[in-house]
């Protein structure tokens, strides 16, 4: 397996972990400084804004299954790009944002993925994020390291308290009005997605596909689930038992119905999916995934690859 290193400074580095961590092809997230002129600095001098340094992640990955493309856009989805005097509320020269590179081909997807963003018209001001040569890092301590799974209800209340949370579901939520889905969805597709909806159990287009083939979200597109982690939960619904990418879900606590159940949405396109339970395979870590097919749209594995998912095939290798 051939390993590369990204590094990115996006502000306080406890926000600057989740995003990435334990997602396909990334191995390992460190915390830390860069940038600086100071050697083995501590988050006090850091802080003291006289090192030079930026609170910053590195992250180890494998390019086949994570490309540098997909990091960098998911960097740029956790940050305000156009500041120059930190992030958020957080204020100073530590908090500046940064891309590190560490050759020539990071370097070039960059500085590409930079002209995209200005030119995709999202922000009015200009981007000015640099792109720098990596530079030495240092850990951070050990405190800092997985802060936000150590300390997840004081990085929760920090995250939304700092101004970050509100921003990224401003900026990055690209939910599309309700009058144009009323237009491409069918009437199920509208109530399921829009309006928190279920389809009919072992009525419904997935529930019992074998296919080999990726689910996406019918909306945005964005990758949800394999056929390598479906299973026959004789719900009827289709159900699987995680994932392909954490990070393209999320969570909310659903009391509807006189039940306490966790929802699953689509992050990027904030489509009701299905919920999710504790009573799916234990050796396969516990959790169905109980989806709704008029949520999804699957792509044989044959079709992965013309139709931009590519990949993703090493899924089935």
């Amino acid at each position: 397996m051939t390993t590369e290193l990204a590094t990115f400074a996006g502000g306080c580095f406890w926000c600057m972990v989740e995003p990435f961590d334990e997602r396909p092809g990334v191995l390992n997230i460190v915390s830390g400084y860069t940038g600086g002129h100071t050697e083995n600095p501590t988050y006090e001098d850091v802080c003291s804004d006289q090192t030079g340094h930026v609170e910053a992640v590195q992250i180890t990955f494998d390019p086949e299954k994570m490309p540098y493309k997909e990091l960098l856009n998911t960097f740029w989805q956790q940050i305000d790009p156009t500041d120059t005097g930190g992030q958020f509320n957080d204020r100073g020269e530590s908090y500046q944002t940064a891309i590190f590179y560490h050759n020539e081909k990071q370097k070039q997807l960059a500085e590409q993925s930079k002209q995209d963003l200005e030119k995709s018209g999202k922000f009015s001001k200009s981007i000015v994020t640099p792109i720098i040569a990596a530079k030495p890092f240092y850990r951070a301590e050990e405190e800092h390291q997985d802060y936000y799974k150590k300390q997840s209800f004081h990085y929760s209340l920090y995250k939304k308290g700092s101004g970050r949370e509100a921003f990224i579901k401003e900026y990055w939520q690209q939910k599309p009005e309700k009058s144009e889905l009323k237009e491409r969805l069918t009437p199920v597709q509208y109530n399921v997605t829009q309006e928190n909806g279920t389809e009919k159990p072992f009525d419904n287009e997935y529930w019992d596909k074998d296919d080999e083939g990726i689910y996406v979200d019918l909306i945005s597109g964005e990758v949800l689930f394999s056929s390598q982690n479906k299973f026959d939960a004789q719900c009827g619904w289709p159900s699987f038992t995680k994932p392909v990418d954490s990070y393209r879900l999320k969570e909310n606590t659903d009391t509807s119905h006189g039940m306490v159940r966790t929802e699953v949405r689509s992050k990027t396109a904030d489509s009701h999916l299905g919920h999710v339970f504790p009573d799916g395979p234990a050796d396969q870590g516990g959790l169905r995934y109980c989806m709704n097919s008029a949520a999804m749209t699957f792509i044989p594995k044959e079709e992965m690859n013309e139709r931009g998912y590519g990949q993703y095939l090493s899924l089935f290798e």
